[in-house]
């Protein structure tokens, strides 16, 4: 048997000769269009920060109070010493934006996730998975204990053959309390494609299913106000839970679910990841509750516009054709990893930072470069990415 140090070592030197190596990078500056990697200057293409929130005054002025009236932490979790108003106003925001009767948050989306499927499903029950939901839905449903079963991607075809193997196993059960939650998010993470959100809520209904979706890459850009794209495609009111994360377009952190009272109210008693966790920080709810206010300003609107404006002058300067709604997750496939890993390192080497994505984050073989616009970036910042693109020697 290997000592431990040996085995790690070995485990390590199996990952870098497969090109699966990472490393953390410490930045030392705030998030934004160019941040400082090691002390250099990049150009940033790598952040979830969509419309340039994170670093927004309103946001930080949010926080700060937050901080001098609560403190710096929460203390424990909310069901132990108490639930701090930053929360509560938080949830009645997003409750509000979304438009469900309540919602309750987590201290990141995997907690959510995690949480709210292991709550609602068990080993008697059916979890339907599209193929490329994010690792969070993936670690929640196994486990969950259900019966798991995955769907080929985006494929409403596929998903109805499971929701009729479902049905027809569930009927010949003589487990009556057997549910089968559908799960799928609405705007893909690593490659910017959506769901077919109408053709499934149709799906769920006609077979008897739930519904979940995750709005984390769709909230704040897509819909009115930018509630997502379950509200741009008029769907939002069929789906009985609604997901998604704080940290992205919103520019805070944590997780969240929304959805009916009777759902919010069974989560606080038993989704563990919230019962059995400190709460988060008081300033990050603070800052999130701004957020949600801010996308649904004027100033939110002029920012969705700003980012289209980007993700135009970056379709006119590549060859790149995105879908009219996509969120702006721009995949460059390039399959092999130590082509990818090159080709990040060519970008870097131009002051321009653009993350290698590798199993397991995409399946083996599916390498790529993953570029986020956002709606703080110039035109001129486009253009010295394209003309990079161009150049890259993979």
């Amino acid at each position: 048997m290997h000592s431990f140090a040996d085995e790690s070592n070995r485990r390590l030197s199996a990952l870098r000769e497969q090109n699966l190596f990472r490393e953390l990078r410490r930045v030392d500056s705030a998030q934004g269009p160019r941040i400082q990697i090691g002390g250099h200057p990049y150009l940033n293409f790598s952040s979830n920060d969509y419309l340039g929130l994170a670093s927004h005054p309103m946001l930080k002025a949010a926080a700060i109070a937050a901080v001098e009236k609560f403190g710096a932490g929460a203390g424990a979790s909310r069901l132990i010493c108490g639930s701090l108003a930053p929360f509560h106003e938080l949830e009645e925001s997003l409750a509000a934006f979304k438009r469900t009767e309540a919602a309750l948050t987590f201290a990141t989306g995997y907690a959510a996730a995690g949480g709210t499927i292991t709550a609602l499903c068990g080993k008697d029950d059916i979890l339907i998975l599209d193929k490329l939901v994010h690792a969070c839905i993936v670690d929640g449903a196994k486990l969950s204990g259900a019966k798991l079963r995955v769907f080929a991607h985006n494929d409403l075809e596929d998903l109805e053959d499971k929701l009729r193997w479902a049905t027809s196993t569930a009927r010949n059960s003589s487990m009556v309390t057997r549910h089968i939650l559908v799960i799928t998010e609405s705007i893909f993470s690593m490659d910017g494609d959506c769901a077919p959100l109408m053709g499934m809520v149709a799906l769920k209904e006609k077979y008897g299913a739930w519904l979940m979706v995750d709005e984390a890459h769709a909230t704040g850009i897509l819909g009115q106000h930018g509630r997502g794209l379950a509200d741009a495609l008029g769907v939002s009111q069929q789906i009985e839970i609604q997901m998604g994360t704080l940290g992205k377009a919103l520019g805070a952190s944590g997780g969240y679910i929304c959805g009916s009272r009777a759902l919010i109210d069974y989560l606080v008693n038993r989704a563990r990841s919230f019962i059995f966790s400190t709460a988060p920080v008081p300033a990050a709810a603070a800052a999130a509750t701004a957020g949600i206010k801010l996308v649904q300003s004027a100033a939110g609107e002029s920012l969705r516009a700003q980012l289209r404006q980007r993700l135009a002058e970056f379709r006119s300067a590549t060859v790149n054709r995105q879908p009219e709604m996509a969120c702006p997750i721009i995949p460059v496939i390039l399959g092999d990893e130590a082509k990818t890993l090159a080709a990040a390192a060519q970008l870097r080497a131009q002051n321009i930072f653009v993350p290698a994505i590798r199993y397991p984050t995409v399946a083996r073989g599916a390498a790529r470069l993953r570029i986020t616009l956002t709606a703080a970036h110039s035109g001129a910042d486009i253009s010295e990415l394209a003309a990079a693109l161009a150049g890259l020697k993979t």
